[in-house]
């Protein structure tokens, strides 16, 4: 397995929790009740999966690879790409506020947890089909050979971002948990 295929199917699970997460916002804007604990949990795999272990093995790997071959750390592709997980962690924030305050009983709070859910979601499917289509075929190219499993080998460094660990583990059991809570399609 490359480090590329381990990134690519991280984001078929985050793609499961947009989709669960799309769903339940849709339930908000309907008006039926969805409990504040789910966009709260949504939050925290937002934070623990995609970003610490899937947006940490890109910032903190992949394009520093890329970017000792000649990737412009800034302003190209690979500062895009990390000022979108900036801009992703500011909307995890968001929504953990607004659904702390309508798990605290503030019905306008619906509106807010719904609109970010639905900008989260749709800045990361953006960055997802940029990796997917552009960045991830760019890195298997701009990285030697040589070096791909160096790179996938510090994927698995004993932290919550190495799949092997229980913390990626139960970040995935929090993913299948949120899509059957969802009943995301």
């Amino acid at each position: 397995m490359k480090a590329i295929d381990v990134l690519m199917d991280e984001h078929r699970v985050i793609e499961r929790v947009l989709d669960a997460l799309e769903t339940a916002a849709g339930r908000l804007d309907r008006g039926e009740p969805v409990p504040a604990q789910f966009f709260l949990d949504a939050a925290e795999f937002a934070s623990g999966f995609a970003d610490r272990c899937h947006h940490g093995k890109e910032e903190g790997v992949l394009f520093q690879a890329m970017e000792r071959h000649g990737e412009p750390a800034d302003g190209g592709l690979v500062g895009m790409l990390k000022d979108e997980h900036v801009e992703g962690r500011r909307y995890v924030q968001a929504l953990r506020e607004a659904a702390a305050a309508l798990g605290r009983g503030d019905a306008s709070a619906a509106r807010r947890v719904a609109s970010t859910s639905y900008a989260y979601s749709g800045l990361l499917r953006e960055h997802i089909e940029k990796e997917d289509e552009g960045v991830f075929p760019m890195a298997a190219d701009l990285i030697p050979a040589a070096e791909h499993a160096g790179v996938l080998a510090r994927f698995a460094d004993g932290s919550e971002a190495d799949p092997a660990s229980a913390e990626y583990a139960r970040y995935l059991a929090l993913a299948a948990r949120l899509e059957r809570e969802a009943g995301a399609p």
